[in-house]
């Protein structure tokens, strides 16, 4: 499958990445992107960016050396309620937002805590994309899960860097198949996602179309395979209108 952008991104600003913007711009350039978004960590990560980092998006160009760049989020979940660790009025800077659970943020609870931490985020208007939703130190229902998606308009992440061994993450491999599963099921959107944090990471999402592969899942459904599936994920930003005034064209 041919994936013309890569949303989730991470730099120095991260706190825990080795890279910087425009490292993971030329990245890209080589990779053949279409398109690449910058999702650093929010605040309650150990090293994540303050709010002003996030608000100065504005001085970023949409288009640099030929690349579409798009500017997001990875909110970190606090709690079984679903909370997150940004106001508002710094949501709505951005243009997208992945939600993810994170040992240096959350407790692992049960899995209906896990699972219901997940679903009260997707309610979240600004939440787009929910990252990452397949380590077993978080285990959750996932058909529970993706039915929820379902009536929130989410998209699944498959991430690229679960399966790695170099990862943290435990149980991609059992578990990013039957996510798949119901989400073909339910018809929920997915998107590739290789959670970059070096640049050579940077595109790199040769383990997400292998569990795409593998699940013959309909490209129909998986975002990034087009340019206007960034619609899907992007909140109703200058940016966004910008994007579907050209995609219209």
């Amino acid at each position: 499958m041919n994936y013309l952008f890569d949303l989730h991104t991470h730099t120095l600003a991260s706190g825990h990445a080795y890279g910087s913007f425009t490292d993971n711009i030329a990245a890209a350039r080589k990779r053949g992107l279409w398109g690449l978004g910058v999702s650093e960590h929010s605040s309650s990560m150990p090293g994540a960016p303050q709010p002003i980092f996030f608000t100065n998006f504005k001085v970023i160009p949409d288009i640099i050396d030929g690349l579409h760049v798009f500017t997001g989020m990875e909110l970190n979940i606090i709690d079984y309620d679903g909370h997150v660790d940004m106001e508002e009025r710094i949501l709505q800077k951005v243009d997208y937002i992945i939600a993810s659970l994170h040992k240096d943020c959350i407790q692992s609870g049960s899995v209906e805590e896990n699972t219901s931490a997940l679903i009260q985020a997707m309610k979240n208007p600004y939440v787009k994309i929910l990252g990452h939703p397949d380590d077993d130190r978080f285990p959750v229902d996932y058909e529970r899960l993706v039915e929820a998606a379902s009536h929130e308009h989410i998209a699944m992440e498959i991430n690229n860097s679960s399966a790695s061994p170099r990862n943290g993450r435990t149980g991609a491999e059992k578990n990013i198949p039957v996510l798949l599963k119901y989400c073909q099921q339910y018809q929920v959107p997915v998107i590739a996602g290789s959670d970059a944090h070096i640049w050579l990471d940077v595109g790199d999402l040769q383990r997400s179309d292998a569990f795409l592969q593998d699940a013959c899942f309909p490209e129909s459904l998986v975002l990034n395979a087009t340019k206007e599936g960034l619609l899907y994920v992007l909140n109703d930003t200058p940016r966004r209108k910008r994007l579907a005034a050209s995609l219209s064209e």
